[in-house]
């Protein structure tokens, strides 16, 4: 089993290509024409066509189906589509699943994308409004009724445990905050370009659900963000220097729901992280000190901290001196509270960006990342590395 075992996926296939749409706060365009912009232009950055195209993945919470995405973006015939679900927890398990198809021979060129008018069309942030019945969702009904409607709500509960656990303030969280967007503010493309913040700006934004401020929650964006995988043997004779897809895996861990896991015997951590973390170290066999640039998703900054703490970067308690040290570059797009909120995708092509050597703010010599998607949702990871 793979809980247990290394498992053989990685080193056979590559992500060749990144394509995105402008984020914006208003794209004034539909989510599947963002959609087929950040596939056309993934597929231009990789050096293919359309017609080369015979796989698609994406989340199923995304509006624009991968016929639908095909059709449009003039691609033909398919082998392979794949949907992922649990919101931002789908990122990095799309290449995986991309991966999968490429390493079996089940399709050649599978292209991961997703796209949507998160900002001027449904705002997660407002939380739920409606929902059909559902075996999953019958455990929100634990939630809803008492007020924790929203997803920074269900993020403080185990905010709020974890200060309380370490004798914190929420000054810890700012430090993720801080870091996040000084790169930000060096990052063209990112939403709070030249716009960096102190610890004393975060301090004095206001409260969203006490531990968390407004400086702590990822931005609503609308735009969408593509990703080319396929074979390395074919990769090498692509445009761009392959990034491998050395490691990737999916985590769920035990009495898990989607971010209300409330009932489980400690809310100080991410088990689910942890799973995919023991994976990724046992299939590439590396550590967090092989580590050159960290890529984690950051839609509320609390659940940084419990990710690298998870990964064993630093001991419990102790993330938010790991990350005021600098001690590893960390989400250097601006990550999603200073870049984009694109659920995580925008991630994945800044680590490939990194191993191109063509980053903004590029780590000089970087040769290996780690990518994490959505926290507190059963959730995947990546380490992908630089070709040779």
């Amino acid at each position: 089993m793979s809980l247990r075992t290394r498992d053989r996926l990685g080193g056979r296939a590559a992500v060749v290509g990144i394509g995105a749409t402008e984020f914006s706060k208003d794209s004034g365009r539909s989510e599947l024409r963002l959609a087929v912009e950040a596939v056309r232009a993934a597929l231009d950055d990789a050096g293919l066509t359309p017609a080369d195209v015979d796989g698609m993945a994406t989340f199923t919470m995304d509006t624009s189906p991968e016929i639908t995405v095909a059709q449009a973006a003039g691609i033909g015939e398919l082998s392979f589509f794949s949907r992922v679900h649990y919101g931002g927890g789908a990122a990095c398990a799309t290449v995986q699943q991309a991966a999968l198809a490429v390493a079996t021979g089940v399709a050649e060129i599978v292209v991961c994308y997703r796209a949507f008018n998160e900002r001027s069309g449904r705002r997660f942030g407002t939380g739920v409004q409606h929902r059909e019945p559902s075996a999953e969702g019958a455990a929100l009904g634990w939630c809803l009724p008492f007020g924790l409607l929203t997803p920074a709500s269900w993020v403080a509960m185990a905010a709020r445990r974890y200060l309380h656990t370490y004798g914190l303030t929420p000054e810890a969280f700012g430090q993720v905050a801080v870091v996040d967007r000084a790169h930000a503010a060096t990052n063209p493309a990112a939403h709070f370009y030249r716009r960096p913040i102190t610890l004393a700006d975060h301090a004095a934004s206001r409260w969203i659900v006490e531990p968390l401020r407004l400086l702590d929650c990822c931005q609503e964006t609308d735009g969408g963000q593509a990703l080319v995988v396929t074979s390395v043997e074919r990769a090498r004779h692509l445009p761009h220097p392959p990034v491998v897809v050395t490691a990737a895996a999916q985590g769920a861990g035990r009495a898990q729901e989607q971010m209300t896991s409330f009932y489980r015997d400690d809310l100080t951590g991410l088990p689910e992280m942890g799973v995919v973390a023991r994976q990724l170290w046992r299939t590439s066999g590396m550590g967090p000190t092989d580590i050159d640039v960290g890529i984690l998703y950051d839609h509320f900054t609390p659940f940084v901290l419990m990710q690298l703490e998870e990964f064993g970067f630093c001991r419990p308690g102790t993330a938010a001196d790991f990350v005021a040290a600098r001690t590893l570059p960390l989400n250097t797009h601006g990550g999603q509270l200073g870049e984009a909120y694109l659920h995580g995708m925008n991630g994945i092509a800044e680590a490939v960006r990194q191993l191109r050597g063509t980053a903004v703010n590029q780590v000089p010599g970087a040769a290996r990342a780690l990518v994490t998607a959505g926290t507190g949702v059963p959730t995947s990871g990546l380490i992908l590395t630089a070709d040779g």
